[in-house]
């Protein structure tokens, strides 16, 4: 409980920096987001009705003023409407939303596969310059710009070999250029930080061990290796959700898909502010919550941890005791 407590404590000191950075670097932007809307000359409003646009949106308070009036909003769960649909925040994340998780969660199961693949063939192919070369994969995904890869994507498999339609395919083949654009970067990290972890593991004594029981390369790796390397890439998988809200505004934004990207493209576009919030605070949202999961999960892959919070609950026990007995 305390453990919870206090992760709990460090999200909710994130979320409040999160929502603060945001809001004054999006008050520091150039420009008024309602006055880029409404001073259209057709649609002939006249300054006083421009004023009372300016004051039903709040922009005509001082800063502390719409900082408060925002973050209470914000508890509530009003996320206040958009300057460019009039649209409830709320609404406009919650129709996106479902179609970005989709691709995010599609595109990190390709990349823990695509990561976990390179991982083995580095460790179980026999030749050394094979094996140096497929240690070198990540690098490379690393080095590819994730704009870049759609447009290479669809040039190749789209214009070249005509495989997969750019318009009119179905969901399912619409899904897949989409995917591996997003897959490859994420899977890079991933891949080096197993085959780090992977190398370590595998300079411990107790693995020589089992190898001299007459273990097979691959059942060394599977049974005995696999398990103790797994947390170093359960951490980073965490941190690398970061990486898929950031390839997902690109990635939607090259393929032409409605979802959360393609929606912070056009908050950006229009200076659109309260969506601007409402997406970066769904975004920490969504990253303490994946941190707070790893964090639980930990426990359950390395049986240390919880031993070792076993053995310092035990050792605080006779403490306790004394204090109480005082």
């Amino acid at each position: 409980m305390a453990f919870v407590l206090r992760r709990a404590g460090q999200a909710a000191i994130v979320l409040i920096a999160a929502f603060t950075a945001t809001f004054f670097l999006l008050q520091l932007l150039p420009g008024d987001a309602i006055l880029i809307k409404f001073t259209d000359p057709s649609l002939g409003l006249t300054p006083d009705q421009l004023d009372g646009i300016r004051a039903a949106y709040g922009a005509d308070l001082p800063w502390w003023q719409q900082y408060l009036h925002t973050a209470l909003g914000f508890l509530q769960g009003d996320f206040g409407y958009s300057s460019q649909f009039g649209t409830p925040v709320l609404t406009l994340l919650a129709e996106s939303l479902p179609a970005t998780l989709l691709l995010a969660a599609l595109g990190f199961a390709v990349a823990a596969l695509l990561a976990v693949g390179i991982a083995a063939l580095s460790s179980l192919v026999r030749f050394a310059w094979l094996r140096n070369a497929i240690r070198q994969v990540p690098g490379l995904f690393v080095a590819v710009p994730v704009f870049w890869l759609g447009i290479l994507l669809i040039q190749v498999f789209s214009f070249g070999l005509g495989w997969i339609p750019v318009v009119g395919a179905d969901p399912v083949r619409g899904l897949i250029l989409p995917v591996l654009t997003l897959a490859v970067p994420i899977s890079a990290p991933l891949a080096q930080v197993l085959i780090r972890a992977i190398d370590q593991v595998q300079a411990q004594p107790f693995i020589t061990v089992v190898r001299a029981k007459g273990a097979s390369p691959a059942g060394v790796l599977t049974r005995s290796v696999a398990r103790n390397a797994a947390l170093p890439a359960l951490t980073i998988a965490g941190v690398l959700f970061g990486e898929l809200v950031g390839g997902a505004v690109v990635t939607e934004t090259v393929f032409g898909r409605t979802g959360i990207g393609r929606l912070t493209q056009q908050a950006v576009a229009n200076q659109d502010v309260p969506v601007l919030q409402g997406i970066v605070l769904l975004s920490a949202l969504g990253f303490v919550l994946i941190s707070f999961a790893v964090d639980l999960a930990a426990p359950l892959i390395d049986p240390r941890q919880r031993r070792g919070s076993a053995a310092r609950a035990s050792a605080a026990a006779p403490a306790k005791v004394q204090e109480a007995i005082a």
